[in-house]
């Protein structure tokens, strides 16, 4: 039986941010976009924030709208990493497995360490405490026999929590829970279930697996086995820096049909796909689109183009494969695009390109300003 801690830095974000201005300390903090501008999300908020109703991922001007005597930050980004980083350094010193699953969690397979450091659950508390004391940091930790099992349990008594679901235990634990509970279940997912009176997790492991089989293919397979207590046991331990192999974004619907709201959404989605590679100083020569219907049935297709970092190259490219692949006459669940095979980005101004060029220092003044102000700062037509 595996031994695997999930430890979540607690509003990661704003806990920085307040280490850097401790007079942001008790005060409802929103890190994201601007409010003067209204655009942007929140990309995180304190506790205080959210007893107002402000959650991650918010537009900023809802967030506004709710609290607008919180304070508002653009947000350190340098400092997050390093304070990451630094986080990383403590727990290697314990962990013999670490996978760094974002910025702000981490996973940690201790299985066989309790000859070494007794009881779990006391090493945890040690954890969080070496962590505050050194960095000011909050965090919660999860232990269970998975990964699965330990981030929901790493979420069960935020902030500042520890909670150890014992081997055996892992179905109990969940069954009360509502179903949401359970990573990947999304907003689209969530709201069919509810349509088949399912809101608990027990109500997923009192119907048979072949039921979710049926209704949602392999996706519904992995439901029900997170839903019984399943998940990985394995960590991916990163060596040296990570190769970054794709990026992409997708999108789910509550069944469209009309190809104009598939084609506007899409054109989004490129639009971020193509903001951070440039965010990163690459360009990509592989294009990749999905497309799920919804009988959940999916498609992927991929072309190889001459690298770029260009929204209107990408697009008219992975536009076309949706087309070519949109065939049938059932409603779209959810399309994606991606972008793969990475090379630097270098800037070479050429006598007889000069539109180009133009076109490239376009596209990285639009990157400046939205990495400063935020994506909607900024919106391109599809001519």
């Amino acid at each position: 039986m595996r031994t695997i801690f999930h430890l979540d830095l607690d509003t990661f974000f704003v806990s920085v941010e307040r280490i850097l201005d401790p007079s942001l300390k008790d005060k409802p903090v929103i890190v994201g976009g601007d409010p003067k501008y209204g655009r942007g999300v929140v990309a995180a908020c304190s506790y205080e924030a959210r007893k107002y109703g402000l959650h991650s991922a918010m537009p900023i001007r809802t967030a506004y709208r709710l609290c607008p005597h919180g304070v508002y930050i653009h947000g350190s980004h340098k400092e997050y990493s390093y304070f990451s980083k630094a986080v990383k350094n403590i727990l290697s010193l314990y962990a013999p497995v670490i996978e760094q699953a974002s910025i702000d969690e981490f996973y940690m397979d201790f299985t066989g360490c309790q000859n070494v450091y007794g009881s779990l659950f006391a090493f945890a508390s040690y954890l969080q405490k070496e962590i505050w004391d050194k960095f000011s940091l909050p965090c919660s930790i999860g232990i269970g026999s998975n990964k699965t099992i330990a981030k929901i349990g790493s979420d069960c008594m935020k902030p500042k929590g520890i909670t150890y679901i014992l081997p055996g235990m892992e179905k109990d634990f969940l069954a009360p829970m509502p179903v949401e509970t359970i990573p990947g279940v999304g907003k689209v997912t969530l709201k069919d279930l509810h349509s088949k009176g399912i809101y608990r997790i027990c109500d997923i492991t009192n119907l048979p697996q072949d039921y979710f089989a049926a209704a949602y293919g392999k996706y519904g397979i992995d439901l029900y086995r997170k839903a019984c207590g399943g998940g990985s046991e394995y960590l991916i331990p990163l060596c040296g820096k990570r190769e970054q192999k794709s990026i992409s974004h997708e999108r789910t619907f509550s069944d469209v049909t009309s190809k104009q709201f598939l084609k506007e959404k899409l054109f989004k989605l490129t639009g971020k796909v193509c903001q951070e590679v440039r965010d990163k100083g690459w360009q990509a020569s592989t294009i990749n689109i999905k497309l799920r219907y919804s009988d959940f049935k999916t498609l992927t297709r991929s072309k190889t183009i001459k690298p770029t970092d260009d929204d209107r190259i990408v697009f008219n490219a992975a536009w076309d494969m949706m087309m070519k692949a949109h065939t049938r006459r059932v409603a779209v669940r959810l399309i994606g695009v991606g972008l793969s095979k990475f090379k630097e980005y270098s800037e070479q101004e050429e006598l007889f390109e000069f539109e180009e060029v133009k076109r490239k220092k376009m596209l990285r003044a639009i990157t400046r300003l939205r990495d400063q102000y935020g994506y909607e700062i900024i919106q391109m037509g599809t001519a």
